[in-house]
């Protein structure tokens, strides 16, 4: 488990971009915002004069009709195509497995730079698709009830894997449009859950670049509305949020006492939930239309009792917060210190809340038999290796 403080800064293990051509290599142009992009351009030899527009041409080759060679470009002058592709390339995270469950939830095992490897679960629902991605590689936070929080941090996510993930779901879903055909606004990946491995306010400004490459009319074009961010509460953050990303705000909450959350969420030992619930009150963009979504995973005998209920329901009351509550049944995995709530104890939780003038919706497990449920992503790799190791030691294997 990771032995990160909780009073970690906002970002960690920041990236230094390369502005120049690095020696045996070329640059990558995905997860440059429009600025970065046109000054890493006007470096490698286009002209100034020119560069706005070619950002604005290139950006929509990579963004809008998802192209991954120069020489498709083709509004760009044939040696200026064969220039970006010295210098140049359009890299998103490799897949290196693919599983589909039961329900249509896919889960990906991608890789990204140094061999490092992430989940992303897409869910399919009548009307909508979501994508959660993940914002690291393993996770600060020691969330007892989650199994992401089993791994160690390893490092942050630059822009460009994390707005890769939602490029290379898109290509496996086939949803690229052709160029010159008519508009379709029917969206298989149509929605955003930053609710994936690790903490996107602890890698928080190449989650916002990404979002903002997710968000912009010209490329992806996905709304803020479509886009929720899921923090564990680092409050700095949160206002952050609403400033530069301007997205949907969910928070895990879990509990309704301090002294359950530092077990459940240690990050309450730093923010507790006094702090929070301020900094979501303060929240600009809360409103009846923008509620900000509290997750509370359905944990039995330990946060599941009306008392619970109705603490929760008077802590939105107080604070005045424009406020949906997702109940999550716990997606147990092997060896969780806690097992899931009867189902007759979520509906009588659910109850009080809804009786109380709030929505209270009971999240359905997707993609359980595949491991890809709320909680459950941990690199299959780190899995299968363990699982071989005690193959090996118990057919007596020596390796």
């Amino acid at each position: 488990m990771s032995d990160m403080p909780a009073t970690a800064p906002i970002t960690q293990d920041v990236m230094t971009l390369p502005r120049k051509m690095p020696e045996g290599g070329k640059i990558n142009l995905v997860g440059l915002t429009r600025d970065q992009m046109r000054d890493v351009l006007i470096e490698n030899g286009t002209a100034e004069k020119q560069a706005k527009m070619r950002v604005g041409q290139i950006w929509q080759w990579i963004y809008q009709w998802g192209k991954r060679d120069f020489a498709e470009m083709t509004n760009l002058a044939k040696a200026y195509r064969a220039e970006l592709a010295e210098k140049f390339e359009i890299t998103i995270p490799e897949v290196v497995s693919k599983q589909v469950s039961n329900d249509g939830t896919r889960k990906y095992l991608v890789r990204i730079a140094g061999g490092h490897e992430v989940e992303v679960v897409y869910i399919p629902e009548e009307g909508r698709g979501t994508l959660c991605i993940s914002s690291q590689v393993g996770c600060t936070l020691t969330c007892t009830f989650c199994h992401t929080g089993t791994q160690k941090l390893v490092r942050n996510l630059t822009a460009a894997e994390i707005v890769g993930q939602v490029m290379m779901a898109r290509d496996d879903l086939d949803e690229w449009p052709v160029p010159g055909a008519p508009k379709d606004e029917t969206r298989l990946l149509s929605n955003i859950v930053l609710m994936g491995m690790g903490e996107p306010l602890y890698n928080f400004d190449s989650v916002r670049d990404a979002m903002k490459i997710a968000m912009d009319p010209e490329g992806i074009s996905l709304s803020r509305r479509r886009i929720t961010l899921s923090t564990s509460g680092v409050v700095p953050g949160i206002v952050r949020t609403a400033e530069e990303i301007g997205c949907l705000l969910a928070i895990s909450f879990h509990a309704t006492t301090n002294e359950t959350r530092d077990v459940l969420v240690p990050i309450n030992k730093r923010w507790n939930i006094e702090e929070l619930l301020q900094a979501l009150a303060d929240y600009p963009r809360g409103s009846n239309s923008e509620r900000i979504t509290f997750e509370y995973v359905m944990l039995n005998g330990i946060n599941d009792s009306d008392e619970d209920a109705h603490r929760l329901i008077d802590y939105i009351k107080r604070y005045n917060i424009p406020a949906k509550i997702n109940l999550i049944p716990f997606n147990e995995w092997p060896g969780a210190p806690y097992k899931r709530s009867s189902n007759n104890r979520i509906h009588a939780f659910a109850d009080i809340i809804y009786h109380a003038g709030f929505a209270s919706p009971i999240r359905k497990p997707r993609g359980e038999d595949i491991m890809a449920a709320c909680g459950q992503l941990k690199s299959a790799t780190e899995r299968e290796r363990k699982s071989r190791k005690q193959i090996e030691a118990e057919a007596g294997i020596a390796k």
